[in-house]
């Protein structure tokens, strides 16, 4: 029987599919990244299709639910994703500030 959060679930990743394909056509997403991001949302749809999948890793981990292991591993994601926004940032940050002061070296010297 299906519950209703697979159902939105599927839904979902049936979306970010579409979504990820749309990025492709329009040429922001290479085609190593339509499939990396096919596979996981793939991955999605497969554990919210079957959530006993995660039963072993479940096991293994000490976890008490899945529930708790995906809430802990979304954590982790969005930490990691998180952090490597700032590192981009951070590095885009630093170009613009040398290409600023170049460009205003060049029109103090004029």
């Amino acid at each position: 029987m299906v519950l209703g959060i697979q159902i939105a679930g599927i839904l979902f990743g049936l979306f970010m599919i579409y979504y990820s394909f749309l990025n492709y056509k329009r040429k922001e997403f290479s085609s190593k990244e339509i499939f990396f991001w096919s596979v996981v949302w793939i991955l999605f749809i497969a554990i919210s299709l079957f959530p006993n999948i995660l039963d072993p890793i479940v096991k293994i981990g000490g976890f008490l639910r899945a529930l708790d292991l995906l809430i802990i591993s979304g954590f982790l994601f969005l930490i990691a994703a998180i952090f490597y926004t700032y590192t981009v940032t951070r590095k885009v940050q630093k170009k613009l500030e040398t290409v600023v002061r170049d460009v205003a070296m060049r029109k103090y010297r004029k």
